[in-house]
């Protein structure tokens, strides 16, 4: 018998993850603050819950997926957190992209109550997490990843395993996040170039696709913005929060590179230009109409 899985956080990449595992027979419960997210699982068959403390006792993993450390500290502590139903040997997931220090802290205040932590920060969208082609960079001692090997490997036919130690996943991942946010303002930056030489965008990205500036997420996020596509998949104010998180994880380290800074910022300032909802796609119309 297959433990139910409660997921704390059903947005479009907890939710996806949550339609994943019920299409694979997972048993899965479900909570979030948006009601109707949580009805259309229901409907496909996940139990819902009103707080994540009133997770069903059989209920043995718990996959955290909000956004930010803040919000992971009320759905973990919080007066109607987890933390008041766990019992010794629970696991507790974490998908939320935090710096490595409050994945450390959170490890540690579990721990504590005699719960294990998985730090598993996901890359690849909602359409992969619905397929479980996302990736998973897993951080967790040994026994633990093989105590959940099969959750993970539903969730992700890409698992990196990362290290034993918690911290190392959300590390990798602000890498890996400080890179895409690179790319992107500077595929937008090009493009928004491209235009003010009187080149046709579409050609112009045509031939970057195919030559020595190509990048994944330059092309998928300038296609959307070729066609005025900014319906959020990914907010903006989501990379502006991960590379800032990055810069200050380089700071930690005693880093300084040339780009990372520069590429956050531009994140910053396109959410202060109101542009934080929109797609991250954005980023082009903010730099082609600056």
């Amino acid at each position: 018998m297959r433990p139910t899985v409660t997921i704390i956080g059903v947005g479009n990449m907890g939710g996806a993850m949550a339609a994943n595992l019920l299409a694979r027979g997972w048993p899965v419960s479900v909570c979030d603050i948006d009601p109707v997210k949580v009805a259309d699982l229901q409907e496909k068959g996940a139990v819902a819950l009103t707080a994540p403390a009133q997770a069903a006792p059989d209920s043995i993993v718990f996959i955290v997926c909000v956004v930010d450390a803040a919000q992971t500290e009320e759905v973990l502590f919080g007066q109607q957190g987890l933390a008041g139903m766990l019992q010794p040997g629970h696991t507790v997931v974490l998908c939320p992209t935090i710096s490595p220090q409050d994945v450390e802290g959170f490890a540690s205040r579990l721990a504590a109550l005699g719960v294990y932590t998985v730090d598993a920060p996901m890359s690849g969208g909602p359409a992969r997490a619905r397929d479980g082609s996302m990736s998973l960079m897993v951080a967790c001692a040994e026994p633990v990843y093989q105590a959940q090997a099969a959750l993970l490997q539903a969730l992700s036919s890409k698992l990196f395993r990362i290290s034993e130690r918690p911290g190392d996943g959300a590390r990798t991942k602000l890498v890996n996040n400080l890179l895409a946010g690179i790319n992107l303002v500077g595929a937008a930056e090009v493009l928004a170039l491209a235009g003010r030489l009187g080149l046709d965008l579409g050609r112009t990205l045509d031939v970057i696709e195919q030559s020595s500036g190509q990048s994944w997420i330059g092309s998928d996020r300038m296609r959307r913005a070729l066609a005025a596509d900014y319906e959020p998949r990914a907010h903006v104010t989501l990379l502006e929060k991960d590379t800032r998180l990055a810069v200050a994880a380089a700071g930690a380290a005693g880093f300084e590179g040339p780009l990372g800074a520069r590429a956050s910022q531009i994140f910053a300032d396109a959410r202060q230009a109101g542009l934080g909802g929109l797609d991250d796609a954005a980023i082009f119309k903010y730099l082609a109409e600056r």
